[in-house]
């Protein structure tokens, strides 16, 4: 699996750290971080990461 936010629509709302903790992070700044190859047990997770992203900026391949 890979995930794919699209910098350029994300507003660092944060539902998707809340989703998917093991994934995503806010750093320091407040910017989103995340794990673009997570392991496959985590798709659940990051399924409910994308489906909670008000701007829908979050994309799963594989």
């Amino acid at each position: 699996m890979r995930v794919i936010v699209d910098m350029s629509k994300c507003q660092d709302h944060g539902q998707c750290v809340f989703a998917a903790p093991d994934v995503f992070r806010m750093d320091a700044n407040g910017r989103l971080g995340y794990v673009s190859d997570p392991h496959d047990a985590l798709r659940e997770e990051v399924e409910e990461a994308a489906d909670v992203c008000p701007l829908q900026a979050i994309r799963i391949e594989g």
